[in-house]
């Protein structure tokens, strides 16, 4: 046998919880950023990650997009260097900057060696792109440009086009229902000064969670977080996004030049720290989250051919998050595969799943814990995770036992709590469409 599988089967053979036991050290900077840090010296790397409460759902009134174009911006020019040169200082000390973008964040990412010349260079850029992005003249007119363009080929796609239509018609005048990439439009109207305000106000150091992993001391973590937030600016925390209201039942189709239908239904589920959670989760894996063990793909794949996928997901949030269903069939089998989805949906609200199914799922998920922590990157994205939505330090350590508490009756009523199947948004891209 190979050291690696030496090594994967040893990994497996620990009890779960001495695996998932991760000592998180959280502390605030002297100026209130939030920090989250996971000591480990087995590798000489470093990962970093700080994320602003600067998602879409923070675009201003007709200036959808703007969210997108700042962070795409931040590393476009900084602190008197320009993108080239950024992408070259980075290059000379083998790190890697990247980031992420979504409703509810921005987050920009660093990987690199934890040696002290490397690293120092490494952070120097780091800092540059949070505390001091330049946001050239030219650059933004090149960007702008160049998200218009994406946004303009995405509508080509009939999934994107069924995803934007279902978060319009499932959040309405919500700030969840704006477009992650934003506007045309209002993208073409964006200013170099709408973005310097819009960086001023949400790049703050209140609405700041800086996360790190690797092979630095909690000394030297505590300076590395003061060095990212120094130049920061000093703007109040931002408001609790509103709650979302559960749209009412309806029905959307929408003409596409494509082979198939794409269908999507669901509605508003649940925010990141649901007190349902792991019922929810668990009893998706039932319902739509296990692939081939699923009931959605036994009843509309295996049993009537109807779909080559079907699958369901709850997207937690801030404040809740979609529930989504959602499938791909032939223009003709339409009708026909939303019907046996809306059937099995309803089944399973009502009878949730049997113990032999849960007891399926919960053994898979468990047994994949092991691969959710396996990597400092991934580790990583669970300390952003924790601290941004403010979950609890001991998540990790207890989600194998929380999984494995959840019992047909919990899952039952949480569905019975969330899922309304006569509250449905349902909306069909494909054919000549019409409203209904």
């Amino acid at each position: 046998m190979s050291i690696k599988s030496c090594f994967i089967a040893l990994l497996l053979s620990l009890p779960l919880s001495a695996q998932a036991a991760l000592a998180i050290q959280h502390w605030q900077t002297p100026q209130g950023a939030r920090v989250f840090f996971v000591e480990s010296h087995e590798l000489p790397m470093l990962d970093v990650a700080v994320d602003f409460s600067a998602g879409s759902a923070r675009d201003p009134a007709g200036k959808a997009g703007l969210a997108r174009l700042t962070h795409g911006l931040l590393d476009q020019g900084a602190g008197g260097l320009s993108d080239t040169a950024i992408a070259h200082r980075l290059a000379d000390v083998g790190a890697e900057l990247s980031g992420r973008f979504d409703r509810d964040r921005t987050g920009v990412t660093l990987r690199t060696l934890s040696s002290a010349a490397e690293k120092d260079k490494a952070l120097d850029i780091l800092a540059r792109v949070l505390q001091r992005p330049d946001f050239p003249q030219a650059v933004v007119k090149r960007e702008k440009q160049r998200l218009i363009s994406s946004i303009r080929e995405a509508e080509a796609d009939p999934g994107e086009v069924a995803g934007k239509a279902f978060y319009r018609a499932l959040y309405g005048g919500h700030p969840y229902a704006h477009d992650e990439a934003g506007d045309p439009a209002a993208i073409a109207r964006l200013t170099r000064g709408d973005l310097q305000a819009f960086y001023r106000m949400h790049y703050s150091v209140p609405n700041v969670v800086i996360s790190l992993m690797g092979d630095v001391t909690r000394a030297e973590a505590e300076a590395i977080a003061v060095r990212l937030t120094a130049g920061l600016s000093r703007a109040a925390a931002l408001p609790a996004l509103p709650k979302p209201v559960p749209a009412a039942a309806s029905g959307t189709r929408i003409a596409h030049p494509s082979t198939q239908s794409h269908v999507l239904m669901g509605t508003v589920g649940m925010a990141r720290n649901d007190p349902d959670f792991f019922p929810l989760f668990v009893g998706n894996y039932v319902l739509g989250g296990g692939g081939f063990d699923s009931q959605l793909m036994r009843e509309v794949r295996d049993k009537r051919g109807y779909a080559y996928s079907v699958y369901s997901y709850f997207l937690p949030m801030q404040v809740a998050g979609p529930f989504q269903l959602g499938l791909q069939t032939k223009l003709e089998q339409t009708d026909d595969a939303l019907k046996v989805a809306q059937a099995t949906l309803r089944q399973f609200i009502a009878d949730g799943p049997s113990e032999a199914e849960l007891t399926q799922a919960k053994s898979n998920l468990t047994g994949g814990f092991p691969l959710r922590i396996d990597s400092n990157r991934k580790i990583l994205d669970y300390l952003s995770l924790i601290g941004f939505y403010n979950l609890p330090l001991d998540y990790l350590d207890t989600w194998v036992d929380r999984v494995n508490a959840v019992d047909v009756a919990t899952v039952k009523q949480a569905f019975a709590r969330r899922i309304d199947p006569d509250r449905l948004v349902t909306v069909v891209v494909g054919g000549r469409g019409h409203a209904r």
